[in-house]
């Protein structure tokens, strides 16, 4: 057993729910390898298979990174919003959580103009450039401002295109895997049994749909991309 599957305990996977997959009437047919069995109509994922995916997608991060490789972390449900974010920000890497922005990667002159806005208002905000607007003028701005923030805070470090982006969920991430493929950048994605793993060049099988599930896959990257 390699040194990072000693470290995923099989009993904590269990506990969150990781093994958990879909319905059987949703199963995608290329996601049936990674599945052990099917009880009660749910597909159970074969967690042995996911600490090698999850090892093989470490192994391409920690690489990626050491190599000053860029990775876009991308977290579009409830469950992984917050922790997505906090891995990427660990690592000074871009994020983008709750909404893909279409063009992110496909239009990214267009999306960096953007950025560079934001960072060009919040500026003159802090030097005080503002106070020569009417104070009504320097209400829109401020709102103008949060609303940006909102969108394009997470993407201040994506200063060029990535050269891989992690996404927490393959189903849900649909329009920034394509953009991702279009632009020939690696995806590396935790996938449940409904998606499509034939899209992506690194799958970790696991629920997604679990908080617990995707916290502690979150969290087992975070500890050896530290080390």
């Amino acid at each position: 057993m390699s040194e990072l599957q000693a470290q995923v305990n099989y009993e904590d996977m269990l506990k969150a729910g990781m093994h958990y997959g879909r319905k059987r009437t949703v199963l995608n047919p290329s996601m049936s390898r990674y599945v052990f069995t099917i009880k009660d109509g749910i597909c159970i994922i074969d967690l042995l298979k996911t600490q090698v995916h999850l090892k093989n997608s470490l192994e391409f991060l920690k690489k990626t990174i050491k190599n000053g490789g860029l990775v876009l972390f991308v977290g579009l449900t409830k469950q992984s919003s917050g922790s997505m974010k906090n891995l990427a920000e660990a690592f000074g890497m871009p994020y983008v959580i709750d909404r893909w922005l279409g063009g992110t990667m496909t239009n990214f002159k267009v999306i960096n103009a953007r950025v560079k806005k934001l960072e060009e208002l919040e500026k003159d905000m802090k030097s005080g450039a503002l106070e020569k607007y009417t104070k009504k003028e320097r209400l829109m701005l401020t709102k103008e401002m949060d609303k940006m923030k909102v969108r394009f805070d997470g993407l201040k470090k994506l200063n060029r295109l990535p050269d891989a982006i992690f996404v927490s969920s393959l189903k849900e991430s649909a329009l920034a895997v394509r953009e991702a493929k279009r632009m020939g950048i690696k995806v590396i994605a935790i996938a449940n049994t409904d998606s499509n793993p034939n899209e992506i060049e690194y799958i970790i099988p696991a629920n997604d749909r679990s908080k617990r599930s995707v916290d502690l896959i979150v969290d087992i990257i975070k500890n050896e991309l530290t080390e």
